[in-house]
């Protein structure tokens, strides 16, 4: 699996407002896609997909604006409610929000919180979960996420302001 960083540098606009994080980041992220030097096969968010109270986080928004498959995986659950998955890597289970599947609650290391999976754009339940599973190293969170929380806060360090 081959990752590119890219990244942008853009003002914020849009005040912080919780389940509205695409029309604040999004302009950002999406001049950051831009400056890959190809089109990516898929874009794995630190956030939701579908599992929002819109039924559009913001790997479901930036992936309809792209046309690029696009999959959430958050720390944290903004809707919905589940049974835990167990305590082993690999246990997982639904995540329901009003009678619908809106997600998975994944284990992804022995004994760690879990991870809210769900699909944004062009990719089905089972598949966000095998690739967000491929994806993890040492540690709770997909490796591209962690590689992206890296690159962010070396950036962060060298900005002026």
């Amino acid at each position: 699996m081959h990752v590119e960083d890219a990244y942008a540098i853009a003002d914020i606009t849009f005040p912080y407002i919780p389940g509205l994080l695409s029309f604040r980041e999004g302009p950002a992220i999406i001049k950051a896609i831009g400056n890959l030097n190809k089109k990516p096969d898929l874009i794995l968010f630190d956030g939701q997909g579908i599992a929002h109270p819109s039924g559009m986080g913001i790997a479901a928004h930036i992936g309809v604006l792209l046309n690029i498959p696009s999959i959430g995986c958050a720390k944290s659950r903004l809707v919905g409610d589940y049974s835990g998955p167990g305590n082993r890597k690999g246990r997982k289970t639904e995540l329901r929000y009003h009678h619908k599947i809106i997600g998975t609650v994944l284990r992804t290391r022995d004994n760690v919180k879990p991870l809210f999976i769900s699909p944004g754009h062009l990719i089905d339940m089972k598949d966000s979960v095998e690739v967000v599973l491929k994806c993890i190293g040492k540690y709770r969170v997909p490796e591209p996420i962690r590689s992206a929380d890296s690159l962010t806060g070396k950036l962060k360090k060298e900005m002026p302001y």
